[in-house]
């Protein structure tokens, strides 16, 4: 067995843990933390939305001899705009510029053709209107909000309400993460980040629910002993699916770092920028939230519950009897030792306990 599928064991039969819900209020302070930046990039920068919410015009030409900085320095003094030049893997650019319409589209086409020395029908243009992105970013916030609720009544239902909360918090958590890093790096937002957001809900839901179902099995019939608290077992549940739960982040991590370093840093596309820095993002921060959050907000919650402050009294009144066992035996132990002592310091040729004489046979005598 492997030194990873050895620990996975020893953490499952609780021979080793580390102390995640004791020492909750550590990770509470550093989500806190990256929360808090993470909003104030989002507040100073904003968010960089893509041309699909703000409307403009996409020129895609073929391979070119000329640079980007080239480009992008011909599209501007034409447009008057800002664009965004990417390069393609076939050689070609992407040229993007927001805030353009369909007459100014034409123009700009024209005059792209001129300066860059490319044919005007082997050009391609899209121009985006922002009504259509307006339609995506609310159907998108109203899948957002179906999706939480539906998250909410499901684990209400299958565990309880205190988890139900755990999750969303826990969800809400690792959303304002991501865009608050996408604000911060300004990568553009575009339907394939929309796409990415979602889709990271459901791997960061995963963990947490994989943890709420070893804890619902640990904690069942809780009240009927009085070894561990709520708190202990939720920690060891924990514990338990650590490496589980390791395992599956790092495998999904693997193929999205692929897509991010090679087919957005090195190939140059675009879409898979979007899509995979959101998803990257959400992955890490679903499995920190799944560990760090969610099951120490579950302890909290139910510690608050009379059964359960009742439990807790009654394991540490339990500890603290056994405590007080132990130290009487010590006590106990070391009494006799001294009451031994004065025996033991007799002088020589004295007789300490009960000396057995030999016994001598008497024959008949003939």
């Amino acid at each position: 067995m492997s030194r990873l599928g050895n620990l996975g064991a020893r953490l499952y039969r609780g021979e080793v843990g580390y102390d995640f819900v004791g020492k909750r209020m550590i990770w509470y302070g550093v989500s806190i933390l990256i929360t808090i930046t993470a909003v104030v990039g989002l507040a100073v920068q904003g968010l960089n939305m893509g041309i699909e919410f703000k409307g403009g015009v996409v020129v895609t030409t073929p391979k070119l001899s000329v640079s980007t900085e080239e480009a992008r320095d011909t599209a501007e003094e034409i447009s008057g705009h800002i664009p965004i030049v990417q390069e393609l893997g076939t050689g070609g650019l992407r040229i993007q510029i927001s805030d353009v319409s369909t007459q100014e589209s034409d123009k700009i086409k024209s005059e792209l053709s001129s300066e860059l020395g490319v044919a005007k029908n082997d050009l391609n243009v899209e121009v985006v209107g922002p009504s259509w992105g307006e339609q995506i970013a609310n159907k998108a916030w109203m899948g957002l909000g179906v999706f939480m609720v539906l998250v909410v009544v499901y684990l209400a239902i299958a565990f309880e309400w205190r988890m139900a909360v755990a999750a969303l918090i826990a969800l809400i958590h690792d959303l304002t993460i991501t865009v608050g890093i996408y604000a911060l790096v300004g990568f553009e937002v575009t339907p394939g980040t929309v796409i990415g957001l979602l889709t990271i809900l459901g791997y960061s839901l995963y963990d947490t629910v994989v943890v709420f179902d070893g804890l619902k099995e640990a904690s069942r019939d809780i009240t009927k002993q009085t070894r561990w608290t709520y708190s202990e077992i939720a920690n060891r549940s924990l514990n338990s699916t650590l490496v589980r739960s390791i395992n599956t982040t790092v495998v999904a991590l693997l193929p999205v770092a692929g897509l991010l370093f090679i087919g957005g840093g090195v190939l140059g596309a675009g879409m898979l920028n979007d899509i995979s820095l959101s998803l990257f993002v959400g992955l890490a921060a679903g499995a920190y939230s799944s560990i760090f959050i969610a099951t120490p907000l579950v302890a909290d919650l139910k510690e608050r519950d009379p059964q359960m402050k009742a439990l807790k009294k009654r394991v540490l009144a339990k500890r603290a009897q056994a405590e007080q066992g132990t130290d009487e035996a010590g006590d106990a132990s070391a009494g006799s030792a001294d009451e031994a002592e004065p025996q033991d310091a007799a002088p020589a040729g004295a007789v300490v306990g009960q000396r057995r004489q030999p016994t001598r046979g008497r024959g008949k005598r003939r």
